[in-house]
């Protein structure tokens, strides 16, 4: 099929491309700044903000389905609108639409979350994506929205840059034993993407990994995986910190699950040494 990537030149994105281009999918793909290298894959520059330049893009591609894999942070514009208009594009070219969202639409006050929780966010962020998920399901009742958590992989993570930095010393900071998710790989998490892609499931689905672990602990893991000192990652509790936003978000990936045959594993598996 025809597949576009928007926000291909992400972390996930890339992901996401490289998986779609091996599995023989005709693929687009979007970026903010710079296109990516993937090979046999067109690069569109695309703002979200630029409501003309997404029907001008989706014109051109003609995505059987369309992979919605933006970042924007608490831009509303970006992270709750853009996304909006972008469904309505895809409803009105007749493409599958699967939305990226995350656990920070939760605060945390029930601790596990299904997909039958209805969001209650603390932070801007959260906001933002709450909304783009109600939005989005208005304007494209068939697409589908996929919660995920903390996104880890190699150095291109976040995660990984920070827990390196940290124990080079070379970034301040703590690693917060209280600060509970269940991360996700993003090998595993992309395969499931582009798996609710190709199908007909609708609605909310959640796309995170098995074990709830706090930061701390993903860190020693990640520290543990690439033979670093995890005795100099810095701890402090969460709930001491000025930073807004929920404690312990722990999304329940079991309904999903049994629909999908991608398996999404736990932080304790996927960053065992050797692997």
């Amino acid at each position: 099929m025809t597949i576009l990537i928007v926000g291909g030149s992400g972390f996930l994105g890339a992901e996401l491309v490289l998986q779609a281009a091996a599995a023989g999918h005709t693929t687009a793909a979007t970026f903010a700044s710079r296109p990516g290298s993937t090979p046999k894959v067109s690069w569109h520059a695309l703002d979200l903000r630029d409501f003309d330049r997404i029907e001008a893009v989706m014109a051109k591609v003609k995505p059987r389905a369309v992979v919605n894999a933006t970042s924007g942070g608490p831009d509303w514009k970006v992270t709750a609108e853009g996304p909006v208009r972008l469904a309505m594009t895809a409803a009105k070219h007749g493409s599958r639409l699967v939305h990226v969202s995350s656990d920070a639409v939760f605060s945390g006050a029930h601790v596990h979350y299904d997909e039958s929780c209805l969001p209650d966010p603390l932070t801007p962020y959260g906001a933002a994506k709450a909304a783009a998920e109600t939005g989005v399901r208005l304007v494209h009742p068939g697409a589908a929205v996929a919660r995920t958590s903390l996104i880890v992989g190699d150095r291109r993570s976040e995660h990984v840059r920070a827990v390196h930095d940290l124990v080079a010393g070379i970034r301040t900071g703590a690693l917060f034993t209280d600060d509970i998710r269940c991360p996700v790989h993003v090998a595993d998490l992309a395969a499931a993407l582009l798996e609710l892609a190709s199908s007909d499931l609708s609605g909310v689905h959640h796309l995170a990994g098995s074990d709830a672990v706090s930061r701390h602990e993903l860190g020693t893991l990640i520290a543990r995986r690439d033979g670093l000192d995890a005795a100099r990652l810095p701890t402090g509790l969460r709930a001491d910190s000025a930073l807004p936003g929920a404690l312990d978000v722990r999304l329940d990936s079991r309904a999903t699950q049994q629909r999908l045959g991608t398996r999404l594993r736990g932080a304790r598996q996927f960053l065992a040494p050797g692997t």
